[in-house]
């Protein structure tokens, strides 16, 4: 099957992945972009896997500032190379984790960030809730495991869910934009100041 130009150029333009990339999924979609396009993103978020690992030492810090001045907030964000760190790709990632970061008032970039004390004081209040429900304790463990998991979603970055599209996580994007960009992108910290916050 002989796949245009055309529509190789339109899904380069659509998902950002290379020509010959595009190309192949084209001809195994039997040229359906839509079909091609899932194919992609699902390559990609095979190859954002394997790259996941790889140092990120280059990078930017962005800003934002909300509310009339009342919250303000630095992200660290990295990447493998300057070259990706220049991208518009990579500092409208950067602006979003900074309002995320504003908006949703994380604690932690990832779940190793909690500590284990934290942790510990999280399970004792949920055992303390449900010492009187008389259920079986592997029923409790499995309960208490899934109230950390909605504890996570609130307090680490990662883990929450985007203001902009509740039904993807932060960590998503940033699997979309390593598939995207070709390099580990991770956010290495962040600061949230409020006005008369004293933390």
């Amino acid at each position: 099957m002989e796949i245009p130009a055309s529509l190789v150029k339109s899904l380069r333009d659509q998902t950002g992945a290379g020509m010959m990339e595009c190309k192949s999924a084209l001809l195994e979609a039997k040229g359906n972009i839509e079909e091609a396009t899932t194919i992609l993103r699902k390559r990609g978020l095979a190859q954002a896997a394997k790259k996941l690992g790889r140092s990120t030492s280059e990078g930017l810090i962005g800003s934002y500032i909300h509310a009339g001045g009342k919250i303000g907030v630095l992200v660290e964000l990295n990447c493998e190379s300057d070259f990706v760190a220049r991208t518009d790709d990579f500092q409208n990632l950067l602006r979003e984790v900074a309002l995320q970061v504003a908006a949703a008032n994380p604690t932690y970039v990832k779940r190793e960030d909690v500590p284990a004390d934290v942790l510990e004081r999280e399970r004792d209040i949920y055992r303390a809730q449900m010492a009187e429900s008389g259920k079986p304790a592997a029923v409790i463990e499995k309960i208490i495991e899934g109230k950390l998991g909605a504890f996570y979603e609130q307090t680490v970055l990662v883990d929450q869910a985007s203001i902009r599209d509740p039904k993807t996580t932060v960590n998503q994007l940033l699997q979309a934009a390593i598939a995207k960009l070709g390099e580990n992108i991770s956010v290495a910290r962040f600061v949230r100041f409020k006005v008369g916050d004293a933390a």
